[in-house]
């Protein structure tokens, strides 16, 4: 019989001004790979199937519960905000009194959840659980301070610190973990006797110590997991280097990037084999691109599925559509939700596709508007044609059979069907059905108006 593990509080606190950001948006609601930091935070600690998650607020409190609605957070505020140990307290009436109590940070966003589970297995053994990195340059960070034997100490924080702690390389996360009572005992005791005038919650390790709780300590696995965000320039090289390990991944994977410095992966992108992505490309939401996929220079897509061997050529937006296999999309097409492409399929420059079907070998390839369209196979839309949707206040569709054939600068007026084989005439605009296997063409009269002249510009008046 396998024995559940003790229950696993998080606490997240994200209750900091961030008055370094210079920015009226709260701290952790600045975006990381396009969500906010405090998202990524969110998204791990479920992960971990945390038992209850407690989000520490203040600073923008109102717009930071307003993001995360969601029924499994608590909430707790913390006003003022008097540094990490009081923020802490503020969270424990929120969760379960027993069990463990492990504590993230809302701008802290990119650990990952393997290097979480180590910190919380010593905590759950009974220890007070630290995460730790070793860095080149330490400024600004808390130093782990060790006794002779290796055993943690103290955390002193970089203000505090004398100038031989300061040259000590090992550095605090911040992350730490401790069954969920001894941090409510810690925290009575913890004082704000400090250059700050703060509560400090690494105070708790001087007493661990003289309780003669363990100390543990794991080492994040990369120097990206435990960078927290406290100024602009900080957000925007955390955000190079995420880009540039999602980049890594590809490579790794077997894609084919231009410039791995020049992509961003703001969601998940799965590739198949042989894909060659160019500069500049954005992917967002859910991205899959099949065996054999380019995408060129300068595609934005968003929830989009390529099938294999299809061509997105550069300066297109693709959101919410499916590209079939062998399909070519512009170069400077725009697919909005609901397009959905069959094999074989091109639609061209300056073509828009809205909430429609296309079916296989149809081709769109200048200048056109497709919306709330059925299209069949083999159809041919031509240059500076559109359907015309809506009538001002709803929606209609347009049905255009297989292997019809649509001349330039024609308006079709939806609702409406085009029959099979049918061919619309260059010109038309066309509001009744048109028959199956004929030519369509609905034109006003040309006219010459003899003796018409172009009006001519009156001469300006001179200056006096």
């Amino acid at each position: 019989m396998t024995t559940r593990p003790s229950p696993l509080n998080i606490a997240i606190l994200a209750a900091g001004v961030g008055k370094r950001m210079r920015s009226s948006l709260p701290k952790v609601l600045h975006p990381l790979a396009g969500r906010p930091l405090l998202a990524h935070v969110i998204e791990t600690s479920r992960k971990l199937e945390a038992d209850r998650i407690c989000v520490v607020y203040g600073h923008g409190g109102d717009a930071v519960r307003a993001r995360f609605p969601d029924p499994d957070l608590q909430w707790a505020l913390q006003a003022p905000p008097l540094g990490t140990g009081h923020a802490l307290a503020q969270a424990l009436p929120q969760l379960g009194a027993d069990g463990v109590t492990l504590v993230l940070f809302g701008a802290d966003p990119l650990a990952r959840a393997e290097t979480l589970e180590a910190v919380v297995r010593h905590a759950r053994a009974g220890a007070l659980s630290l995460l730790t990195i070793e860095l080149d340059d330490p400024t600004g960070y808390g130093r782990i301070v060790r006794d002779a034997d290796g055993a943690v100490q103290a955390i002193v924080e970089h203000k505090d610190a004398t100038a031989k702690e300061r040259a000590i390389r090992e550095i605090n996360t911040g992350v730490m973990a401790a069954p969920t009572q001894h941090f409510a005992r810690w925290l009575k005791a913890v004082d704000n006797r400090n250059a700050s005038g703060e509560y400090y919650l690494t105070d708790v390790i001087a007493m661990a110590r003289k309780e003669g709780v363990r100390i543990e300590t794991s080492q994040a696995g990369s120097v990206i997991e435990t960078l927290g965000v406290n100024t602009m320039r900080e957000l925007a090289d955390l955000e190079r280097r995420y880009q540039r390990a999602q980049a890594d991944a590809l490579l790794d994977a077997g894609v084919t990037l231009a410039d791995p410095a020049r992509i961003d992966v703001r969601g998940s992108l799965t590739c198949g084999a042989d894909v060659a992505i160019d500069v500049g490309c954005v992917f967002e939401g859910t991205v899959r691109l099949g065996d054999g996929v380019t995408v060129g220079s300068s595609c934005v897509l968003k929830d989009v599925t390529v099938e294999a061997g299809a061509q997105i050529l550069p300066f297109c937006h693709l959101e919410g559509a499916t590209v079939g296999a062998n399909s070519r999309i512009g170069p400077y097409s725009r697919l909005r939700p609901g397009a959905d492409l069959a094999s074989d399929v091109h639609v061209g420059n300056f073509v828009e596709v809205k909430a429609s079907s296309i079916g296989r070998g149809s081709k769109a390839n200048h200048l056109a508007y497709i919306g709330d369209t059925a299209m069949g196979a083999g159809v041919n839309f031509g240059a500076g044609s559109i359907t015309a949707n809506y009538d001002g206040a709803n929606k209609h569709r347009t049905v255009i059979d297989d292997d019809a054939s649509i001349g330039s600068n024609c308006v079709l007026v939806a609702p409406i069907k085009v029959g099979r084989g049918a061919t619309i005439g260059g010109g038309s605009t066309i509001a009744r059905e048109a028959p199956a296997d004929m030519l369509t063409v609905a034109r006003p009269r040309q006219m010459t108006v003899p003796g018409w002249k172009r009006p001519a510009k009156k001469p300006k008046s001179p200056k006096g």
